[in-house]
């Protein structure tokens, strides 16, 4: 079993334009290591996202693997790719996508019983973690309910529910205020540290990436190492 949470081995995606072809990363590779949080940053159009739903098993490249836990998925089947991105990886988006007719802690209980876990047992699991991101006030409140900023610290949560490996988040406080959001990352860092999970998120705000262990820079086609950001003034 590979030390390593994720690996992005020469990722090759290139979509079809009619006649031609619109070459979207070339030769992009990159590890995570359990327990890192990095930054994926880049102008908009450079395809985050698009890179982001490539190591979630949500689009295949055109070539090259993604390595979960040791395991290259290449040569799996959608089945197996599908087992693989439930119990091993955790999404949040720039929207919560929560389910409106459902509670803070519902919302929470629902991915777990559906994984397998007792109603009793989830509850207690979605309890911990919402207590953790600062919501034990506001379990039985459903989204309409809560903040903009506590409905992301539910989707966290709800994302970190089933212990997985890794965390893939795009933009998941683009939609707050710079005081809410910087709040709401700082119980996303918080989180994912204590559980050990391997983190990778999209960002168009610098002052966040710079909290994270280092960044990588996704540019024409490229993913470069930035390395720790360090901003001045």
């Amino acid at each position: 079993m590979s030390d390593t949470a994720l690996e992005l081995r020469n990722i090759v995606r290139v979509f079809r334009e009619g006649a031609g072809e619109l070459e979207i990363f070339r030769d992009v590779s990159a590890v995570l290591m359990p327990g890192e949080i990095v930054a994926l940053v880049g102008p908009s159009g450079a395809g985050k996202s698009s890179l982001l739903h490539i190591a979630g098993l949500l689009e295949a490249p055109t070539s090259g693997d993604i390595i979960i836990g040791g395991v290259a998925v290449a040569g799996l089947s959608d089945g197996e790719r599908t087992a693989i991105r439930r119990d091993t990886i955790g999404f949040v988006y720039q929207a919560h996508h929560l389910l409106p007719e459902f509670s803070a802690l519902e919302n929470v209980i629902l991915p777990q019983m559906i994984a397998g876990l007792s109603h009793k047992d989830a509850s207690i699991e979605a309890t911990r973690l919402l207590t953790v991101m600062g919501l034990e006030e506001r379990l039985t409140h459903r989204p309409a309910q809560l903040s903009g900023g506590e409905q992301q610290r539910v989707a966290i949560a709800r994302a970190l529910a089933n212990h997985p490996r890794i965390l893939l988040a795009d933009e998941p406080t683009g939609n707050l205020d710079p005081k809410t959001a910087a709040g709401v990352f700082d119980a996303l860092v918080q989180l994912v540290r204590s559980e050990g999970v391997a983190a990778l998120i999209a960002t168009h705000n610098l002052q966040l990436a710079a909290k994270m262990d280092r960044a990588l820079v996704l540019h024409e086609g490229k993913l470069l190492d930035g390395g720790k950001l360090g901003l001045s003034g």
